[in-house]
């Protein structure tokens, strides 16, 4: 196929559009325009094309094929909701795929064609022979567990001006990273694998003393399942009012995802209160399946309350009192994670030492950690880390 001819079928995509914002796609494009230009301005657009995908891979191919099946595009979406696909849709995949098998075989010398002497001074990509339209059916396949668009790529995600930003460098924390509070976790687990499982999940909240992994282990169970198609979004609480439109942008979406609420507490007139509230339950739109709610606070009911808010003078006082507690009443499932007493702690800091090859003496590292602790205000896990880590460090104590 002619340069011309590509760069004229690459303009002309419907299905896989979105490639055209690409930047190694977009670099690709420019190098197809440039076969006619003189000389120097040829070299300069292949040179930008090298540039852009050695950035990522060396083989073309391998790019573009990546590329291909993490494209969030017309086909892929409707094809998981109950519209479907229409058959000039899929004629339109089929075209599509078959031509960009093609275009991911541009060798370097083809491009540099009518070049001589250039040749041997300017890099060259690889390409490889590659079905496209096996690799995509495989991949829609398997979409429920690997996704598509920016939820193949990442797992964890934030949110920003109402639209979702990936994380690309997320919490590493694994749930083996995490001693001592396995009972806990196990009934968080088990409602996390109800969800990937298509069936009911509750929502959750994690209740508890400061430092004693409640956060940690909703990222690590994050981490653990993301491979079967987890995802999690964190959102902050003066966003709480943006959550009804993320979750019908996530509704027909075949992934199951975790929305996130780190340290959550409101004050008695906070309009986040209500808002929260008729997400969990009691609006007139149900909650989508394929989405729980886990959110972490040191509070049990999550209101700041005060001596007057339980001697004021409300007439319906028991009402007030009522309204307070029906926030947390609204999590299906509450797990509450307490202070660690001496026999639990002394157990995680042996565990996090195994961890990091700490070698030490265990009666001599227990008379430290509990040393650190009470400098530290406390046992908990959080302490229990901060102590390995400054023993690994080697910093004297």
């Amino acid at each position: 196929m002619e340069q011309h001819e590509i760069a004229l079928r690459m303009e002309g995509l419907v299905v896989f559009r979105g490639l055209l914002k690409d930047p190694v796609v977009a670099a690709f494009m420019e190098m197809l325009r440039g076969s006619d230009e003189r000389r120097t301005e040829r070299v300069s657009r292949y040179g930008a094309f090298c540039a852009a995908l050695f950035a990522h891979t060396e083989n073309w191919s391998d790019y573009l094929l990546e590329a291909v099946l993490e494209d969030e595009n017309l086909y892929v979406v409707k094809s998981c909701t109950a519209a479907g696909v229409g058959p000039q849709l899929k004629r339109s995949l089929e075209l599509e795929l078959e031509f960009l098998a093609q275009a991911a075989r541009v060798t370097s010398e083809e491009m540099l064609a009518g070049l001589p002497g250039v040749t041997q001074c300017l890099p060259q990509w690889e390409t490889s022979t590659l079905d496209f339209a096996a690799a995509y059916r495989q991949r829609m396949n398997d979409v429920s567990h690997k996704g598509y668009g920016i939820f193949a790529r990442y797992h964890v995600f934030t949110l920003e001006d109402g639209h979702l930003a990936p994380v690309k460098y997320p919490d590493p924390q694994r749930l083996d990273q995490l001693p001592g509070y396995e009972r806990e976790r196990e009934k968080v687990i088990a409602n996390t694998k109800a969800l990937l499982a298509g069936q009911p999940a509750n929502n959750v909240l994690l209740y508890g003393d400061a430092g004693t992994g409640k956060s940690s282990s909703i990222k690590a169970i994050a981490n653990e399942f993301a491979g079967e198609g987890l995802r999690l979004v964190e959102i902050k609480k003066n966003q709480l009012y943006q959550l009804p439109e993320l979750m019908d942008s996530l509704a027909a979406n075949p992934l199951k995802f975790i929305l996130f609420i780190d340290d959550l507490s409101f004050t008695a007139n906070d309009d986040n209160f209500a808002a929260l509230k008729a997400i969990l339950e009691g609006s007139v739109g149900g909650r989508s399946q394929n989405l729980v709610v886990y959110a972490t606070s040191n509070r049990r009911h999550l209101i700041k309350e005060t001596m007057s808010d339980r001697e004021g003078d409300d007439i319906h006082h028991g009402d007030t009192m009522q309204e307070l507690m029906s926030l947390s009443a609204r999590f299906g499932l509450t797990v509450t994670y307490s202070r660690p007493d001496k026999e639990r702690f002394e157990q995680i800091v042996l565990d996090l030492a195994a961890q990091y090859g700490l070698q030490m003496p265990a009666d001599r590292l227990m008379m430290k950690a509990e040393a650190f602790a009470i400098r530290s205000g406390g046992r908990s896990p959080r302490v229990a880390k901060q102590f390995v880590e400054l023993c690994k460090a080697g910093v004297q104590m």
